[in-house]
Order: C-alpha cells, then structure tokens, then sequence
C-alpha cells in the first residue's frame, strides 16, 4: 500500500510504502520525475537519486518512508551535486559524516512515524543550509510548460553550457532530458485520467501517439498501456 501528503517542507512530499504480501501486491515500477528521495528502510537510511530510467522496487515484505524533495532542490539540502546518484541509491553515510548518521538512526528508529520524523530531518536541514536557488524553480515551471530549452534559457539570462552545467547538479541531467521526464510526467497524468492516448501525446507536447509511445518505452521499460494496466 502507498500513501503520500504535502510535506511541510515547500513543494516536497512524504510518503509511505507497505508491503504485507510480495506475491499479491503488484509492484509499480519508479518512474524519472525530475526528484531525490531521502529513505527510511528497515533501519537504513538512503538516498535515491534522480533516476533516468525505471527503478522496480523490491518484493521483499518491508516498509519504506521516504521524502521527495521537490526538482532540483535535494542537492542544496543533502550537499552533493545530483549527477554524482544519477540512478543511484546510496546509504547516507556515503554523504555524511558517519557519528552525524549514527544519531539520525537512533533518532528515526525510536520515531513512532518515521515519515515525519524524516520531514523534521529535512526542515531542520533547511535551516542550516542556503535556500535552492530561486532560478531552478523557474526552469522548472517554464519547462513544464512545454517552453523550449533554448528560449527558457534565454529569459533567465543563462548561455547553453551554464544552463547544462546548473542542470546537471541540481537535478541529475541535461535541461533536455529534463524537459523530457516532465513532459513524460505530464502525459502520465493525463493517460491515468482516463484522457485517450491519441490525446494525451497531442496536450502533452508530444509530436503524435508514437512519439509518447517511444518515450514511455525508453522511460519506463514497456508500453504505455502496459505500464497503466489499460489498453487504449
């Protein structure tokens, strides 16, 4: 069972997975969506990084708690540039010093909801680091638009190379594959409305149905209709 609400910590999310019984559960693959996720997993804590590709979870009975900080704001909070867990997950005492971990474990393990106790982590490293650059933000938001790359770069004032360079540490990759996974993103949203597929590739900003057909390939690893359980 998966369960998520608006954290209090701004444009982030808090979120809980269960699984009771691997064999009946289905498992949904992870798909790119432009974020970072701080872990809680059987005593671990882990950092996923930005995907570019679908990551299937385990099947394995276990509970997880996460919190999904919003595009291209973890790397501020966590203190590492994103391309460096580009589809990776990392235990966190790879980031940080091990004695700093060592009392975020104890403090989570003796939490009665973990969900939270990892949202107080994180707003409490909000106040001891700089706030995500406001510029990032705006990428965002012009990109999840359909705005061109190029033309979003231009009314922020950014050359190519520095646009791709911010890029890179703050959500992983490339404004363009960016502005792929959100329009990926956008698409998905509308085919699990029930929207047509034929209409969800055209509001989208996809060129035509196969054209979404083969970015949900690439992404995700299977067709469309596969990956929503429907056919059309």
């Amino acid at each position: 069972m998966y369960a998520e609400r608006a954290s209090r910590l701004p444009g982030a999310v808090v979120w809980t997975r269960t699984m009771e019984n691997p064999v009946s559960t289905p498992v949904h693959p992870v798909l790119p969506d432009g974020c970072m996720d701080l872990l809680w997993n059987e005593g671990r804590l882990l950092v996923a990084g930005p995907d570019t590709r679908a990551y299937v979870p385990g099947t394995e009975p276990a509970h997880w708690a996460g919190l999904r900080f919003a595009p291209g704001t973890a790397p501020t909070y966590l203190g590492v540039p994103a391309h460096e867990l580009r589809d990776r997950r990392v235990d966190l005492t790879d980031l940080w010093p091990a004695t700093t971990v060592r009392r975020l474990h104890a403090r989570l393990a003796a939490a009665p909801d973990p969900a939270t106790a990892l949202e107080d982590l994180a707003l409490r490293r909000a106040t001891e680091t700089p706030p995500p650059d406001p510029l990032l933000r705006h990428l965002v938001a012009a990109l999840d638009t359909g705005r061109p790359v190029a033309t979003t770069a231009d009314e922020l004032g950014l050359g190519a190379r520095q646009l791709h360079r911010r890029s890179l540490a703050a959500f992983g990759y490339g404004p363009k594959t960016l502005a792929r996974v959100l329009r990926l993103q956008r698409a998905l949203a509308l085919a699990r409305a029930g929207v047509p597929f034929a209409q969800t590739a055209a509001r989208s900003g996809y060129a035509d149905q196969a054209h979404l057909a083969r970015d949900v390939k690439e992404f995700a690893g299977m067709p469309l209709g596969e990956l929503l359980g429907r056919t059309g």
